[in-house]
This record gives structure tokens, C-alpha cells and sequence, in this order.
């Protein structure tokens, strides 16, 4: 039993756990089974996935103080919010590579599922460089406030998703649970009486 909690609560299971989507992207990419564009759907789909769940902990947290295994997760959120970047940029990187000209992508820059996951990934950026303790140390009170921007970022995502196809469903289904939670998150650190502290914020 000692020896699975180790497993559990090592960094290596956490990122292996966080690599599983990108095995059978990477497989089918270097087989010749799938191109570029193919990519960019779950690409895109696991870096909001991944930002959703680190997102969700603290309201679950708040709703179930007492569960351990929230307690597990409050502790690795970070992870799941530098997932959540790699998984943007790497969405990102093919991209780019399947546009293959700036002018082509200048030229549908400003349709609104363009340059909302443009605008979204600018703003992982900072999250996810200042993403760590030390950041957060030299930062202080400044921190708090960046690492809010997540918010912004997850609305512009959720435009992104929707509208560079127009599919309202998928996006939709993800986000609705997360904005109810996000509420109850409001709600229930309202009629406490404060506002939320850094560890309610979720960081990317």
C-alpha cells in the first residue's frame, strides 16, 4: 500500500498520466496515419480539458472539504494547468505548420474562432511561466491577479472552440458544468464572507 501511495503521489505518474492523450497523436503523426489538421482538434480539445480540470478543483474542493481525493488533486492542479499549455501550443505549432504562410493565416486572423484562441494562448503564456513557486514568491501580491486572467483566457477558448467551426454542442458541454461550478464557487465564498484566496484561483 506504501508503495502505490509513492507512485501516486510522485511527479513522474502525474506527468506520465498527463502525457496518456499526446501517445496516440504522436504515434499516429510519425506513422503517416494522420496530418497536421487532423491534429489540431484534439490538440485543441485536451489543452481545454486539461485547463477545465484545474479549473473545477476548487470549487469541488469547496463542495467536498473533506475528500481526500480532492485534496490529492488540490495539490497537483499546476500540473494540469502546464498540461493544459502544452497541449495549447503544440495545438499551436501545427497550426502554423498546416497554414505553412503568414498571409495565409493574416488573412482569416480576424474571424472570431481565429483570433479568440490567438488571444486565449497569449494569455496562457505568462500563466504558465509564472506557474511555480518561485514566481509566486517574487511576485506577491502581484501574482494573485495575473493568475486570474485564467478566467478571460477560458471565455476566449470556450469562442474559439465554438465558433472555428460553428459547433456549439462540444464546447458547450465542457464548458456549461465549469461556469455552474464556477458560480457555486462565487456564491459559496460570498456568503463566507471573503474572496477567494491564491489557492482558489486556478493557476495554468
Amino acid at each position: 500500500m506504501t508503495a502505490i501511495r509513492a507512485v501516486l503521489n510522485s511527479r513522474l505518474f502525474i506527468w506520465a498520466l498527463l502525457a496518456l492523450p499526446s501517445i496516440p497523436m504522436t504515434l499516429a503523426l510519425t506513422s503517416g496515419r494522420a496530418d497536421l489538421e487532423g491534429l489540431l482538434h484534439p490538440t485543441g480539445e485536451f489543452a481545454a480539458r486539461f485547463m477545465i480540470i484545474a479549473m473545477i478543483i476548487s470549487p469541488f474542493r469547496l463542495m467536498f472539504p473533506k475528500a481526500k481525493f480532492w485534496m490529492w488533486m488540490m495539490r497537483r492542479r499546476r500540473y494540469f494547468g502546464v498540461a493544459a499549455f502544452f497541449y495549447a501550443a503544440v495545438h499551436t505549432v501545427f497550426y502554423i505548420a498546416d497554414m505553412n504562410s503568414v498571409q495565409a493565416m493574416l488573412d482569416e486572423f480576424w474571424a472570431l474562432g481565429i483570433w479568440t484562441g490567438w488571444a486565449a494562448f497569449f494569455i496562457f503564456v505568462p500563466l504558465a511561466i509564472t506557474s511555480n513557486d518561485l514566481s509566486q514568491r517574487l511576485m506577491l501580491s502581484w501574482w494573485k491577479p495575473l493568475q486570474r486572467w485564467v478566467y478571460p483566457a477560458a471565455v476566449l477558448t470556450l469562442l474559439h472552440w465554438m465558433f472555428v467551426h460553428n459547433e456549439f454542442g462540444p464546447a458547450l458541454v465542457h464548458f456549461v458544468p465549469l461556469a455552474l461550478l464556477e458560480a457555486y464557487r462565487i456564491w459559496k465564498t460570498a456568503s463566507n464572507g471573503r474572496t477567494p484566496r491564491v489557492g482558489d484561483t486556478a493557476s495554468a
